[in-house]
């Protein structure tokens, strides 16, 4: 059952002005976020995962509340495919709702966008 769907979207010019202004990026992005986004090197790349942050957060219905930016990671598997990685009070707030969360992201040479769907476990 579909929990709650979020979408974001942002000018990569924003991202690049907050990259600019701050030298520690560890209260947005988590440790394995960053060296992903430090292999790609790619301001899209930085975008699309803050979009990500934000999907996740209106997908929960709590805006940026009761979780840090940075507990949610957006990672990829063997595939390419990215998924959430979270930790701390966000995976506490997903385990107690019970939510499998989904996400997918894109982005051009202006803009990223990101949307995620929390579907509700079902139980067997």
């Amino acid at each position: 059952m579909i929990y709650g769907v979020g979408a974001d979207t942002v000018e990569l010019e924003r991202i690049r002005r907050l990259l600019g202004r701050h030298r520690d990026l560890s209260r947005v992005y988590g440790e394995r976020e960053q060296a992903l986004l430090l292999q790609k090197n790619s301001l899209g790349s930085y975008a699309a995962h803050f979009c990500a942050k934000e999907a996740f957060a209106k997908a929960l219905g709590t805006g940026v509340r009761g979780f840090a930016l940075h507990e949610v990671e957006l990672l990829r598997d063997g595939a390419g495919k990215p998924y959430y990685a979270l930790s701390g009070r966000a995976r506490a707030l997903a385990e107690k709702l019970g939510l499998v969360l989904h996400v997918s992201i894109t982005h051009d040479q202006t803009h990223a966008m990101a949307f995620a769907v929390a579907e509700r476990r079902t139980q067997r």
